[in-house]
């Protein structure tokens, strides 16, 4: 028997595909859809049917720009929880966390992380700041302001350094050009990301070693996954870009192959799974997280990323994770949901 809850899935209207996401410059024949949005679109009526096998009523909703409108929307279908898949507005990440305050205005409790969370994972050097603090080992890093090179005397990363984008997500502005060697070269890749995206950049010293993909279901450590680039070559630096995540026919994309669960000694693996839980509580996340952890050469473990509002398309990470956990996709989505409705309760409790 189907549950009564109505549920609605609401996700970022796709937006035109803009050339640099890639981190270079591409042809005229690649699509003008960005490619995490068109992936991902393709999921949403897989999302909605594995949800109806629970629920008697799920809907979907894209949302852009027109606030006022996805409001009225909302309101009018009155969902008792609402999926939350909504990563930018018209390719802006930074209005992410507004649209999870949105639904907190709405009084509709929604699954994934709160507006605080997702603002403070989406800005890497407050991430890094607030992971510091509570003694969580990350590279070493310095920010560049818009149009503000580093002066060579000052600076005291180790190079390689990889450089990224302060405020963005799903490996955007990520190539094979993003990690230097030499300063000369660092300023040339920060010229072409500032006159590209007109943001700051995190210069960040790069921890050449195994790339882990550690996802956590409430408060529960699933098998962690391990990202191989054994069949990348050489010259191509070992990083999870735009084009290994969106891009099928990519290099990246056919040579970073997911391992799950990822070959490690009981003792290090001990040591991650207590290395990500530690950044879920700082950072005070909620639901589901994917934490990413970089291993150095003598195996010490760097987080290098923590994902808020991870893909959870049937082909990603996370939901390999999960069913080498056991877990199958339609009680994937079910538990998250659960989360959500739980708050239901608390919220009614809390305000008798």
């Amino acid at each position: 028997m189907n549950l009564e809850q109505k549920i609605l899935i609401c996700y970022n209207e796709p937006t035109r595909y803009y050339d640099n996401y890639l981190g270079k410059g591409v042809s005229d024949s690649d699509s003008n859809v960005d490619l995490s949005e068109r992936e991902f679109l393709k999921q949403i009526e897989m999302i909605k049917k594995s949800l109806s096998k629970k629920y008697m009523s799920v809907e979907a909703l894209a949302v852009n720009s027109d606030i006022k409108s996805a409001m009225k929307k909302i309101s009018h279908f009155s969902p008792d929880i609402i999926f939350n898949f909504v990563e930018t507005v018209e390719g802006n990440s930074n209005f992410e966390s507004f649209i999870a305050g949105m639904f907190d205005l709405l009084e509709i409790p929604f699954t994934g992380n709160g507006a605080i969370t997702l603002g403070n994972c989406l800005v890497k050097s407050r991430t890094k700041q607030i992971l510091q603090a509570h003694g969580i080992r990350t590279p070493k890093h310095l920010i560049a302001e818009i149009n503000a090179f580093p002066e060579f005397e000052n600076f005291h990363l180790k190079f390689p350094v990889i450089l990224k984008l302060a405020r963005e997500d799903a490996s955007i502005g990520i190539s094979e050009f993003s990690v230097v060697q030499n300063f000369t070269a660092m300023n040339e890749r920060l010229d072409y990301l500032f006159k590209s995206f007109n943001q700051e950049v995190i210069i960040e010293e790069y921890i050449d070693g195994r790339e882990l993909n550690v996802a956590i279901l409430g408060e529960k450590v699933l098998p962690i996954s391990e990202i191989r680039f054994d069949g990348l070559p050489d010259e191509f630096p070992k990083i999870v870009t735009y084009e290994a995540k969106w891009s099928p026919e990519s290099v990246y994309f056919k040579n970073t192959v997911p391992r799950c669960p990822a070959p490690l000694d009981d003792q290090l693996r001990q040591k991650i799974e207590k290395m990500a839980l530690e950044a879920f509580e700082a950072l005070e996340c909620r639901d589901y997280v994917r934490v990413d952890i970089r291993l150095n050469q003598r195996n010490v473990p760097y987080v290098i990323e923590v994902n808020p509002n991870p893909d959870i398309s049937p082909d990603t990470g996370f939901v390999r994770s999960a069913a080498a956990a056991g877990i199958g996709y339609d009680e994937l989505l079910f538990k998250i949901s659960t989360f959500a409705l739980k708050r239901i309760t608390y919220d009614t409790q809390a305000a008798s």
